[in-house]
């Protein structure tokens, strides 16, 4: 198993602005963009090896909106005194391809998905050069790759792509297919507390038990390091479902269309700066909001 260099940051989302977008848009609404530049953003500076200095490249493929979404994330990121920002305005198949921009990809520190359809991503990207340097980048060099909303449901080798919160539990209605690749062995659902996505992970997670559901709150993230460890980041909530020892499920033996039971699924929360090791399948809960120098951690709007 190769261990990983790079970095990878999974984040939930943002708080929906109550327009008339697309309900997968992942707009910042303009009341909490401090915190969360403060909070997630600076964070993924700040795990950069350059931090203020790098260059940080903003892709929005997975954006209905990629012109307004692109102006929120170069604001936030300036905001954090980071003046290196591009745009990688890739929209088929064939931008991947663009000289300028593998060229870019190879000189990037920083490399951020935005949020919209996660199938735009593994549809434009699966199988491409662009794809094979980002990863050989995260797995040999000090690389950030970070993911929000769409990004983050991207990340892992299997995403869901499709099902209704209310009809998640009914057999054939979570719809699951191949992901970017950049983490294995988990599934990964964004805007999970506010769109009540729990049917979402535990029809997942029962499909393919060896797999580590994690849903991603807004405002919430996962700092992954060597591939394995996870520290919970932002000041919203991760619920984490396990399904290794899950005693009994009818997935497999009720018509397409029908309920689904599920006996003894586990199911914990991580907040912030709370870990959990992928290896031992262990959760390692933080007693204090408080950072590794002694610092407290101030809420949102305090």
């Amino acid at each position: 198993m190769t261990v990983p260099k790079g970095k990878l940051i999974i984040i939930g989302g943002a708080v929906d602005m109550n327009t008339n977008l697309s309900a997968q848009e992942d707009i910042l609404k303009p009341d909490h963009l401090k915190f969360f530049e403060q909070g997630i953003l600076k964070r993924i500076i700040t795990e950069s090896a350059k931090q203020t200095g790098s260059i940080v490249e903003v892709i929005t493929t997975a954006s209905q909106i990629p012109e307004l979404v692109s102006e929120e994330y170069t604001e936030a990121f300036n905001y954090l005194l980071v003046n290196h920002i591009g745009v990688m305005d890739i929209r088929k198949r064939e931008d991947t391809a663009n000289p300028e921009y593998l060229e870019r990809l190879r000189k990037a520190d920083v490399v951020m998905f935005c949020g919209g359809d996660q199938l735009r991503l593994s549809s434009i990207f699966g199988g491409t050069e662009f794809l094979q340097i980002m990863k050989a980048r995260y797995e040999n060099e000090h690389f950030v790759i970070a993911g929000t909303s769409a990004g983050a449901a991207a990340a892992s080798t299997n995403m869901i792509y499709r099902g209704q919160s209310s009809k998640a539990l009914i057999k054939g209605e979570v719809q699951i297919t191949a992901g970017l690749g950049f983490i294995d062995s988990v599934i990964i659902d964004t805007h999970f507390v506010q769109r009540g996505r729990i049917g979402r992970l535990l029809y997942a997670v029962a499909s393919n038990p060896g797999m580590l559901g994690i849903g991603l709150g807004e405002d919430a993230g996962l700092l992954i390091t060597e591939g394995t460890m996870m520290e919970a980041i932002g000041s919203g909530l991760t619920i984490l479902v396990n399904g290794r020892k899950m005693a009994e499920t009818n997935i497999y033996d009720v018509e397409m269309g029908s309920p689904v039971s599920i006996k003894n699924m586990r199911v914990s929360v991580m907040s912030i700066f709370d870990k959990y090791d992928l290896l031992q399948n262990q959760l390692i809960i933080k007693k204090s909001a408080q950072t590794e120098d002694g610092a407290f951690i101030a809420a949102p709007g305090s």
